[in-house]
């Protein structure tokens, strides 16, 4: 018996990947994006009602802190299991391990934890998700510093979403079914291809508020020169 007879059988692309530890899932697709898209739905409304009782956030803005809600729940929940459970995740058979394999087949990096996607997740983990948490609390409570922070985690998303993409276009598409309808352009592009649209958006919109604020304090300063 050669060693081709002797590998696992994954549905994981490059198809000749090697993954000795994988294990199928036993939850089925529609039970996962249930979970997640569920799990997402309940965090918006939640966040939604909530910035209803603040006064003065208009629809834009409440949507943007839904936004950041959902991003703290994916990054800190989700991408902080990927983080901590990556060295066993093709073989584990916990539900978050499963939408994980689910997921990587749209994107095989993250079951063969590779090391670009470790270091990303690490970074996207232990710093957009609680910086997430922090800018709703931020303009719930409307500290000062609000804007300078969705800046910083917006940039911060923009990056690693650009980095993610341009690093597997470098591979040749090689750890995804290229042209495939769920995935490559759901689960690779679609549910990524959010943090380049909505990020960049709130980079904008936080040039324009700071740019505002920094003109509003050089014509105080102006004025009270002239007095």
């Amino acid at each position: 018996m050669d060693a081709a007879s002797n590998r696992v059988r994954h549905p994981y692309w490059p198809r000749d990947l090697v993954i000795p530890t994988y294990v199928e899932n036993d939850r089925s697709m529609s039970e996962i994006l249930v979970f997640l898209f569920s799990v997402s739905g309940v965090i918006l409304l939640v966040t939604w009602l909530i910035t209803g009782t603040v006064g003065r956030l208009g629809t834009w803005r409440r949507l943007a802190l839904c936004w950041f809600a959902v991003c703290g729940f994916i990054h800190s929940v989700l991408e902080g299991w990927f983080l901590l459970y990556h060295d066993i995740l093709p073989g584990d058979q916990s539900f978050l391990s499963q939408l994980w394999k689910e997921y990587s087949k749209g994107d095989s990096r993250y079951v063969i934890a590779d090391n670009f996607t470790i270091c990303m997740e690490m970074v996207t983990a232990c710093l957009w998700g609680p910086f997430s948490f922090w800018a709703v609390y931020s303009f719930l409570t409307k500290k000062p510093y609000r804007f300078v922070l969705q800046l910083i985690i917006s940039l911060g998303q923009l990056y690693g979403a650009v980095l993610y993409f341009f690093t597997e276009h470098r591979d040749g598409y090689a750890h995804t079914e290229f042209g495939h309808p769920v995935y490559f352009w759901f689960y690779y592009v679609f549910m990524n291809v959010l943090w380049v649209v909505i990020p960049l958006a709130l980079v904008v919109d936080s040039w324009r508020q700071l740019s505002a604020a920094q003109t509003h304090t050089d014509g105080s300063k102006a004025k009270n020169k002239v007095k």
